[in-house]
């Protein structure tokens, strides 16, 4: 077996491409680990300003492997089962506490644990053949699953996800987008340059003020108005001494681009 999945970095861009294109990039219990390895690890890296997440082939990621993971599963005794559904669920964790954008290139289905891992993302850009499905519940399991029952209200709406989790039906791209689970569908032909560009643009912005938004979005959302508004006047309060504010400021008065440093 190859790597699970491939990684080129170019520019501060990271690009994780998942690779078992024969199962549609169903999930093992080595890419699990692997990938929360990755992002927990991306946390330290400085050079590292954007994440694009993508799959081989005709699929994003169809979700655990009915055989490599399902197979084993239904043999394990509680305390395993437990073991295996924290660390899937550390993944979510991973992605939505990394300070830094991560962005969803979905080429094709994204079904149970895949589709959660797009809805972990911080941005969707689909293909047009692109589709969702939170399908737990049609294998006999709850829809709640990996931080499903949490995300997904807070991005299409408490009755909206509560529909997708409970009948598990597929969500093509353009309903994706209607709803606000995908925030751009391109054609399929125009999925990488059109998630690229995003990358490119967040890579090349104020890498500081970026990742102080995904962190302040990420707490507010537990958060009383009174609490967010407090936090959000104490977090401008230190970007507005950010050399990156700064830069911005000279550069309006010299009429030029601005040359931000990330700092």
């Amino acid at each position: 077996m190859g790597a699970p999945f491939d990684l080129k970095m170019s520019d501060g861009i990271g690009v994780l491409t998942l690779n078992r294109p024969k199962s549609l990039n169903s999930l093992t219990f080595e890419v699990y680990r692997e990938l929360v390895r990755f992002f927990e690890d991306a946390r330290r890296d400085a050079k590292l300003k954007v994440v694009l997440v993508t799959g081989t082939g005709k699929g994003f990621c169809s979700g655990g492997d009915v055989f490599e993971i399902i197979g084993e599963l239904v043999k394990m005794p509680m305390k395993g089962l437990l073991e295996f559904t924290r660390m899937t669920g550390d993944l979510v964790k991973a992605i939505r506490l990394l300070d830094r954008p991560v962005i969803a290139a979905v080429n094709g289905l994204a079904a149970g644990a895949g589709a959660v891992i797009a809805l972990a993302c911080d941005l969707r850009v689909c293909a047009a053949s692109a589709s969702f499905r939170f399908l737990f519940t049609q294998v006999g399991l709850t829809g709640a699953d990996m931080g499903a029952g949490y995300l997904l209200p807070k991005i299409v709406g408490l009755s909206k996800a509560t529909e997708l989790l409970l009948l598990g039906d597929a969500v093509d791209a353009e309903a994706a987008a209607r709803m606000g689970l995908a925030n751009r569908v391109v054609p399929d032909a125009q999925l990488m340059d059109a998630a690229m560009e995003w990358a490119k643009r967040l890579a090349e912005g104020p890498g500081l003020a970026i990742s102080m938004t995904k962190r302040m979005v990420q707490n507010e959302l537990t958060m009383d108005v009174v609490s967010a508004v407090e936090a959000e006047a104490q977090a401008q309060a230190l970007l507005l001494q950010g050399r990156d504010h700064k830069a911005f400021y000279e550069a309006f008065k010299e009429k030029r681009k601005p040359r931000f440093e990330g700092a």
